[in-house]
């Protein structure tokens, strides 16, 4: 027999809560978000920027996260280098109509980052070929990876310098736990990079 609508919505909210709560039980996830942020900032007060990859639901975090650094977190502050490679539709079109789906990004961080930059792909499988690519482009150039996923990274864990994997199997849950933790890396960064008067 089928769920009612309160079944539904509070099996939901459990899951949601169930994945919340182990990843803030979680002391070695705590501690990866605080050397993420710390790799950020180190990067950021450096001269160096953020690229935010993913697709679909994660294209959508990558602008996400990257509106966070470039305006604000929690406070005013100095904008912060971030650039989302999900945004610019003719360069997507032109480079997926020229080259391929698979090297959407690939292509981006060889054009627009440095060495020293940090790279960080979404993928809630660790397996999307584009994220992949792009990761293999940022260590050839010298640039950091940072990877957010699910419980299994797959071959993200190979190209990654930090791998975050949220503790579900569920793509939308896995999704909250990224943007949960992409808030406290950013609150992280603005706080050491832009510290609050007073």
């Amino acid at each position: 027999m089928q769920q009612s609508e309160t079944e539904f919505v509070a099996a939901w909210l459990a899951r949601s809560a169930a994945a919340t709560n182990a990843f803030a039980a979680d002391s070695g996830a705590i501690a990866l978000l605080g050397d993420i942020s710390g790799a950020i900032a180190k990067s950021l007060a450096a001269g160096g920027k953020l690229l935010v990859a993913g697709n679909g639901g994660s294209a959508a975090d990558a602008q996400h996260i990257a509106a966070e650094f470039v305006g604000r977190m929690n406070y005013d502050r100095a904008p912060l280098a971030a650039v989302a490679l999900t945004t610019d539709t003719s360069a997507l079109t032109a480079i997926g109509n020229d080259y391929g789906f698979d090297l959407l990004f690939e292509r981006q961080v060889r054009g627009l980052g440095k060495r020293g930059d940090v790279v960080l792909g979404i993928s809630t499988s660790g397996r999307s070929p584009n994220v992949l690519r792009a990761f293999e482009a940022a260590r050839k150039c010298g640039m950091l990876t940072v990877g957010f996923t699910g419980q299994h990274p797959g071959p993200m864990a190979d190209l990654c310098d930090y791998v975050l994997c949220a503790p579900a199997e569920t793509t939308a849950i896995v999704q909250q736990i990224h943007i949960i933790a992409a808030h406290i890396v950013c609150s992280l960064v603005e706080r050491a990079l832009c510290p609050r008067a007073g």
